[in-house]
Parts: structure tokens; C-alpha cells; sequence
């Protein structure tokens, strides 16, 4: 099995590259399912029920989240009608939606998706993301020996730690947050894929998605600073894992793609 798993979706322009991109992509490289981080879609924070219909035909099977999940107000409410679309599994158990889900990809195979949220320079209150996990897991596998886990933390030592940690006990473990895609894919000794942060999808002529100007004079002068997302030439940052029927992944490729 081939898994497409996309970084951030940033405002307008990360959406209209992933309506074009993903079914190109899925051709391409023969993809039986795909997960994107959706936390930064609507406007650069957050998710909203619009903006996940504009996706429906996008090729995007599961909508993983992050720190800005709540961003917008309305999605509280929202959430509870959205089947394919996690928030991360340790916030308290009191917020809505659910952390992981169990999916059917194109052969008719189940993958399980976990959503996760870091710790280490983050602001968001999440619990332990080791504990949640190690918490999850064994009810999850009474599914599927196919487990997928999208960290989306700052710190790319939290990243590797986790991925460490649950080395042979899931299928692939991959980064988000940062907007910027790492260099370092790879397959862990107990057979989980590894990559620190699957980048964004967003502009490329920007800085993490905003307009560079305005994120300039805030770094030099410290003053406040409106960060306007930028929508022009998006470009889609990602990774295709090769997931054998027991679970174990055989392979990891990054992926980039610039919508012309």
C-alpha cells in the first residue's frame, strides 16, 4: 500500500494546490490513500466546515489537525458532523471531535490515522503525546496493523524521540508544524517511516506561507505586525510511504510539487 501524507494546508492558495495536486499525485505515484494537515487552511488559522466542502473532491481521504485547531469558534460545533477529520488525540477528552480514526483506502485495505500535538515550545495544554498513544494503540491494532501518525510539534527533537519510541510499533510517523520540509526520510530498524516535517502547501514566495515583508519588519524592528497569508505560487511539500500488508513500512519518498 502507498500512502500520500501532505504538511500544512495554508489559506486559499494551499487549498486550490491540493485540489490540483493530489489526484495528479495519486496517479503518479499509484497512492491507495492520502492524509493532510488541515490545521492553517482557513485564512492561515484553523479549519471550518466550508472549507473542508470546497476539499471534498480533492483527493484527501483524512484531515489531521494541530495548535490552532479551535481557531475558529464555529468549529467546535462543526466537528461533531465531519467524519474525516481528526483533532489531536491528547487534547483533554472534554473537547469535541475525535483523535484517531480507522479509514478504508482504495484496495479496500484499513489504515488507521492518529492525530498527535507536542509539547516542547508549544502553548496549545495538550497531555503527554507518548502516553496518549502508548494509551491508543493496542485498541487500535484490533484493526488494522496499518498505523499512521501525524506529529504536529515544533521541536524536531520531541519529532525523532516519538518516532523512536514507537519504532515497530506503527507504520509511519511524520512531522508537521513548521512549514518547512526536513531532508532526513527514512525507515527506523523496527520498520516505521521517518520525517521530522512534511513542509506546507503554500507559497513559495513567502515566509512559512505569509507575505515576506510584513514578517521582515516584525524580525528587525520587534513591532507588531498583521502576517497577511500569501496565496500566490503554491507550492505542495509531502512524503509517499510504502506500507506492506503487516503494517511494516518498505519505503518513503518526499514529494514536492509547485502548481503552475
Amino acid at each position: 500500500m502507498k500512502i500520500l501524507m501532505i504538511g500544512d494546508i495554508v489559506g486559499k492558495g494551499g487549498r486550490r494546490a491540493l485540489r490540483h495536486l493530489v489526484p495528479e499525485l495519486r496517479r503518479h505515484y499509484q497512492c491507495h490513500f492520502c492524509v493532510a494537515n488541515g490545521e492553517n487552511m482557513a485564512g492561515g488559522n484553523g479549519f471550518t466546515k466550508l472549507c473542508l466542502q470546497e476539499m471534498e473532491n480533492s483527493g484527501v481521504d483524512v484531515f489531521t489537525g494541530g495548535d490552532h485547531m479551535w481557531d475558529q469558534k464555529d468549529f467546535m460545533t462543526e466537528i461533531g458532523s465531519l467524519t474525516n477529520v481528526l483533532r489531536p488525540a491528547n487534547l483533554p477528552d472534554c473537547q469535541p471531535g475525535r483523535g484517531w480514526g480507522v479509514f478504508t483506502a482504495r484496495d479496500g485495505s484499513p489504515v488507521a490515522v492518529m492525530s498527535l500535538l507536542g509539547r516542547t515550545f508549544m502553548a496549545a495544554g495538550a497531555d503527554c503525546p507518548f502516553a496518549a498513544a502508548e494509551r491508543l494503540l493496542p485498541e487500535i491494532r484490533q484493526h488494522t496493523p496499518v498505523v499512521v501518525i501525524d506529529f504536529h510539534a515544533e521541536a524536531t527533537s520531541e519529532k525523532i524521540a516519538l518516532g523512536r519510541y514507537f519504532d515497530g510499533k506503527v507504520s509511519a510517523v511524520v512531522g508537521t508544524h513548521t512549514h518547512v520540509a526536513t531532508a532526513d526520510q527514512q525507515i527506523f530498524p523496527g520498520g516505521t517511516a521517518f520525517q521530522c516535517d512534511l513542509g506546507m502547501v503554500g507559497a513559495r514566495e513567502s515566509i512559512l506561507g505569509r507575505d515576506i515583508a510584513p514578517v521582515l519588519s516584525r524580525f528587525r524592528t520587534g513591532l507588531p505586525a498583521r502576517f497577511t497569508v500569501n496565496d500566490r505560487g503554491p507550492r505542495l511539500s509531502g512524503a509517499v510511504v510504502t506500507v506492506s500488508a503487516a503494517g511494516r513500512a518498505e519505503g518513503i519518498e518526499r514529494v514536492m510539487r509547485d502548481l503552475r
